[in-house]
């Protein structure tokens, strides 16, 4: 094993009655989380229900009511005395593990709680249009009955089609299909103003359509969105593949399971996904839709992996490395859904004794809790501890530079397992937050194609080695350094996550030309915070943020008019 892969050495660290707290934290878990999640996911449940048995004439009838109201709150809205705009949800709502510190500072709530209807199934377009709060576990259950799904559908039921066009979404068909938002024929967004527009690729707003994604809602108010739909079959025939080897020949491994080396179109699976184990081992996952038909044919195994009492996912491919390559056939909207069970492994940390067998069987039926009341049970010093203590970050790496990654966190944070799963960046005629580096199309490196460059999510979520060996561990400047290390091997870090990024930094990383230029044209300065300091850590005062929209408002105007 090379240096570069050696962990540091680190004293140890003295433990505070917050760790103590942290490890026995499963009781609050078990006894109200678990049971406040499994009412809340019934409740939800039965509201989708609701929903789903109403007509689409009448979702639309109430969405246009809706969308009148936010016009109408945002027209009422007095810029000299109201502060900046937000939606009314609630800071530990939100799934992503950043926190919401911009509410603190005074802002003008505009509902948005209501936008949470599938308002229309357009089987001869191929697009499904939806309302921002509607989830993937609710898309899903809607379109996969029909033999359809979005292109792209995020792995945990929480997710919300807002989140993952206004921030980050990928999936096992991203290297097909690109990011969520790469998904996405049309937005309808009302602007600052209380216009309502239309943006697509090729009309008059296209500007806007290529700035919305990364932009996290601060350009306009996203009310409903159309999204590319693709014909699928029953279940997914999934290959499990060992490998072994240090971790520059796990990347090679995870990239030769997707990308054939010779372009032969036909031998790129449908979904692929990789899980790093540790530094020597780890299991790549490719799966190709099956019909009902092939799956039951005799001698083939099917496993519904979404059974309350089943092994965590994680955990099932993982014995992969014991008793070597397999297949098997999931049914598809449980594979959809795979890690949504144990949330990855963080349930693992949250739950030690989740995993097992009895626990499965009698409680399993109350996984997962839910993120938001994970957050809304933390105080400020749990919350501080799991900053410092424990990493949720994904770095988007091109493909060619994984092994680097794993390298990287090996040495910096030793994290396992690590979760590998590739995406297309496009090639956009407009720039956006987000690129391909220059000059890529004519590398010809392996899972390149002319219009798009192969990224990889490396996604790091655990207690790192240090930590869970009792020693020092300082989870702010990991953060930092690799933040750095994106930055010098174009990549960009998903904005859901704590982030130490200075505004500087911030636009080393991301691309802020068109951005900018649509927060002045659509007159969202002054309106909308910056992208930047609603990612900000830490607390936004309501003179920090006056103060940095007033510095962009003075030239802003000036500039546009």
């Amino acid at each position: 094993m090379s240096d570069l892969q050696t962990p540091l050495v680190r004293p140890k660290r003295k433990k505070t009655w917050v760790d103590y707290f942290v490890k026995f934290r499963w009781i609050i878990v078990i006894f109200i989380v678990l049971p406040f999640s499994a009412t809340l996911y019934f409740l939800i449940y039965l509201g989708d229900m609701w929903s789903e048995s109403k007509s689409f004439e009448k979702r639309q009838k109430e969405h246009d009511e809706n969308v009148k109201k936010v016009i109408k709150r945002l027209k009422d809205r007095d810029a000299a005395k109201d502060g900046l705009v937000c939606t009314a949800r609630k800071p530990w709502i939100a799934v992503g593990m950043r926190n919401v510190d911009y509410k603190r500072a005074r802002h003008f709530e505009v509902d948005l709680g209501e936008f949470r209807n599938v308002l229309e199934i357009n089987k001869e377009k191929m697009t499904a249009r939806v309302e921002p709060l509607v989830n993937m576990g609710q898309i899903s259950r809607v379109t996969v009955p029909m033999n359809l799904a979005l292109a792209v559908v995020a792995e945990l039921d929480d997710l919300t089609v807002g989140g993952l066009i206004n921030g980050y979404g990928i999936e096992g068909s991203s290297h097909i299909y690109g990011l969520f938002a790469d998904t996405v024929e049309a937005y309808e967004i009302v602007l600052a103003n209380g216009e309502l527009v239309r943006a697509t690729r090729d009309n008059e707003y296209s500007d806007l359509y290529y700035a919305i994604p990364w932009s996290q809602g601060t350009l306009g108010l996203l009310v409903a969105a159309e999204i590319r739909l693709i014909p699928i079959k029953e279940y997914m025939r999934l290959t499990y593949i060992p490998v072994k080897g240090d971790l520059q020949a796990l990347a090679q491994g995870y990239i030769d399971s997707f990308a054939p080396k010779d372009g032969d179109k036909s031998k790129i699976p449908d979904f692929v996904e990789g899980m790093v184990y540790n530094p020597t081992e780890g299991v790549m996952m490719v799966g190709t839709y099956a019909s009902k038909e092939e799956a039951k044919k005799k001698g083939n195994k099917i496993n519904n992996v979404g059974w309350w009492f089943k092994p965590w996912f994680y955990q099932h491919a993982q014995t992969a490395l014991k008793k070597g390559q397999f297949v098997e056939y999931i049914p598809t909207r449980e594979y959809y859904h795979r890690h949504t069970r144990c949330l990855y492994w963080e349930g693992k940390l949250i739950l030690p004794f989740g995993d097992q067998f009895w626990f499965r069987f009698l409680f399993g039926w109350l996984m997962p809790p839910k993120v938001s009341l994970l957050k809304a049970t933390q105080g400020e010093a749990i919350r501080n501890y799991y900053h410092d203590m424990h990493v949720i970050q994904d770095m988007l790496v091109p493909l060619y530079k994984v092994g680097d990654a794993l390298e990287w966190v090996h040495r910096e944070m030793e994290v396992y397992p690590i979760w590998l799963c590739p995406h297309k960046l496009f090639k956009q005629p407009i720039k956006g937050q987000i690129y391909p580096e220059p000059g890529f199309e004519y590398e010809n490196r392996q899972g390149d194609t002319e219009d798009a460059q192969m990224f990889t999510d490396v996604g790091v979520y655990y207690a790192p080695g240090a930590v869970l060996r009792g020693e020092q561990f300082d989870g702010s400047e990991a953060v930092r350094k690799m933040e750095k290390w994106l930055i010098e091997n174009h990549g960009f870090q998903p904005q859901y996550a704590v982030s130490e990024l200075d505004e500087k930094s911030f636009w080393r990383m991301f691309n802020g030309e068109l951005y900018e230029e649509c927060r002045k044209k659509y007159r969202a300065v002054g309106t909308f915070m910056s992208v930047y300091y609603k990612s900000k850590k830490g607390r936004k005062t309501e003179k920090e943020v006056r103060e940095a929209e007033q510095a962009h408002l003075e030239t802003a105007y000036a500039e546009a008019d």
